[in-house]
């Protein structure tokens, strides 16, 4: 492994190590630095900020749970297995779920869910195009819907198991989704009558 990507890995184990203990808003890059026995300067080398360090957590951590599973079919299972994950790295996951503002774990979390909802949509959608101002605005209900139950489960302490609470998600955006689609079809085959 490169020397590189052990002093990341050891960044990020200092800053996992103080996020135990204390918000995110009150760790400084001198806290990381000196958790993690280098200096500041060694930290910049590597990381301009404390939220890029967090950043690349997110990235590294969860890629292999949500990346793997972005089709149709198995979009639960990559968020049932995230949820597992943060559930064993419980007291830092619920810390980076209360921080909030540009490159946060929600921020990048809702970013995540409203890529596979569009992925989602597109594909149930086959080859009828819907107008890009729905798709977002679909996308975007959707994800902050799930990011808001994802921090209210964090908030209780992670204590409902991830399958069932995915589960009880998934059963309401099939449902509320599919539902939606079949308007939007209604709709398109009302306007192709009229134009006939």
């Amino acid at each position: 492994m490169p020397e590189s990507h052990i002093t990341k890995q050891a960044l990020s184990a200092a800053l996992k190590s103080l996020m135990e203990e204390v918000p995110l808003s009150k760790i400084s890059v001198g806290d990381i630095a000196r958790r993690c026995g280098i200096n500041r300067q060694t930290f910049y080398y590597h990381f301009k900020d404390k939220y890029e360090l967090v950043n690349w957590i997110y990235y590294t951590e969860t890629l292999p749970y949500m990346g793997n599973f972005t089709d149709l079919a198995h979009w639960t299972d990559g968020l049932c297995a995230l949820c597992y994950y943060m559930k064993e790295n419980k007291r830092f996951y619920i810390n980076a779920l209360n921080s909030s503002g540009q490159n946060s774990f929600p921020e990048y979390l809702t970013q995540f869910v409203h890529n596979l909802i569009r992925s989602i949509l597109e594909a149930l959608l086959e080859e009828r195009q819907m107008p890009e101002l729905e798709l977002e605005f679909i996308a975007d209900f959707y994800s902050f819907a799930f990011v808001g139950l994802i921090q209210k489960w964090a908030h209780r302490g992670m204590q409902d198991d991830p399958k069932r609470y995915i589960q009880r998600i998934q059963e309401l955006v099939d449902g509320s989704m599919l539902k939606e689609l079949s308007r939007f079809r209604g709709l398109e085959s009302e306007q192709s009558n009229d134009n006939s």
